[in-house]
């Protein structure tokens, strides 16, 4: 099976998901349970971020030329042309020497190329759509994929929907085997302290970042504070942790990046501050993490859909990113942080929202279309 997605970490941990599962022994036709001979090959863009990620997964990893083409001009945009023509070339040797039974590709402008080839060469492919709102790559993709495979049902509308597979964002286990109590001991906070979480993606959200810089010293006063923000602004709000009295500093947990760690800051975690990537649709949910999210207002602005849904099942408060400020920021914070009956109904308002079994059933709908069957149905395991 080949693995493709990149740019960003809510296309990439989908597939590490979905790997994982793909490499677990399953059940055969005779009944017994033995390892399946399934190799796995992810292709990333070049110089994309991806590369670190699959890498640290132990997953092989092979490279190929890879651009946006959206929103450039027409000099860049021809550039990202020839590069999306010189990729195609590399994915169809690639593919050629590796022969997949099918091609799970989980978003990012580097599935253009692979499912491509795929399709050139008869092999199978299901394009998986972690947002709402699909972006140009799934959108043009998406005739030529055997499957789609969604996240939610909101998304339906937006594809052809007899090819649409409704099956959840997959989560991978590593996060869900997190607890809150081992999350508070990993980040030396006691039992009985609120802790706030801000997350802002694989390359921080800088509007994000001057919010929680701004109001730092309240937030410090009411929670203890876990801040992914990102490789960026780590030195600038390291400098500012520095600024702080010893006390407030030591309640301050601040990371470029949250790798391995992720899970137990979700897991600790009473409310989270963050973008409203891909990755919200399944991770909050698994944690029953209520949330205040700050869509993206560009990229087609699509994380204003994600968010939408969270919000409309009551998981969630939305703020736009011209609305974020310290003031907005600590007028949601503080009063969320200080109502517990709220915050669990927010709490269970996600966890129904969680499909334990997402990333089976994505696995499952890659391995069925590899095998050639008609599969339309993925059965719902919520």
């Amino acid at each position: 099976m080949v693995l493709t997605g990149g740019g960003t970490g809510g296309h990439v941990y989908p597939a590490l998901a979905a790997a994982a599962e793909l490499a677990a022994p399953r059940p055969q036709s005779t009944g017994s349970c033995t390892p399946c001979a399934i190799q796995l090959l992810f292709v990333g863009s070049q110089n994309g971020m991806e590369r670190h990620l699959v890498s640290r997964a132990g997953l092989p990893f092979a490279g190929v030329a890879a651009a946006p083409v959206l929103g450039r001009s027409a000099l860049m945009a021809s550039k990202s042309i020839f590069h999306l023509g010189l990729g195609l070339v590399q994915a169809t040797r690639l593919l050629l020497r590796h022969q997949p039974a099918a091609i799970l590709a989980t978003g990012g402008y580097v599935c253009v190329p692979v499912v491509l080839a795929g399709w050139l060469l008869r092999v199978p492919s299901v394009v998986y759509l972690p947002d709402v709102e699909p972006g140009w790559a799934v959108r043009f993709l998406s005739r030529f994929a055997s499957r789609i495979a969604v996240t939610s049902e909101a998304s339906c509308r937006f594809l052809p929907r007899h090819k649409v597979v409704v099956t959840g964002y997959p989560v991978r286990p590593e996060l869900r085997a997190a607890t809150g109590v081992a999350g508070r001991r990993a980040f030396g906070i006691a039992a009985d302290s609120r802790v706030l979480l801000v997350l802002g993606g694989s390359r921080g959200a800088h509007r994000v970042n001057l919010a929680v810089h701004d109001a730092l010293p309240r937030l410090l006063s009411i929670a203890e504070v876990i801040h992914g923000c990102g490789p960026a602004d780590y030195d600038w709000l390291s400098r500012r942790r520095e600024e702080l009295d010893s006390v407030l500093s030591a309640r301050y947990h601040l990371r470029a990046y949250l790798y391995e760690e992720l899970a137990d800051a979700m897991a600790a975690a009473d409310l989270v501050v963050s973008r409203a990537g891909a990755s919200v649709m399944g991770e909050y949910p698994a944690f029953g993490l209520p949330s205040l999210l700050v869509p993206y207002p560009y990229a087609g602005a699509h994380q204003a859909h994600n968010a939408d849904v969270l919000v409309e099942h009551g998981a969630a408060i939305k703020v736009s990113d011209a609305e974020l400020s310290a003031d907005t920021l600590l007028a949601v914070v503080e009063p969320l942080l200080s109502d517990p009956a709220r915050l669990e109904r927010m709490a269970e308002a996600a966890r129904k929202l969680d499909r334990p079994q997402a990333a089976r059933a994505l696995a499952e709908l890659v391995l069925a279309v590899g095998r050639g069957e008609n599969c339309l149905q993925v059965e719902d395991v919520r």
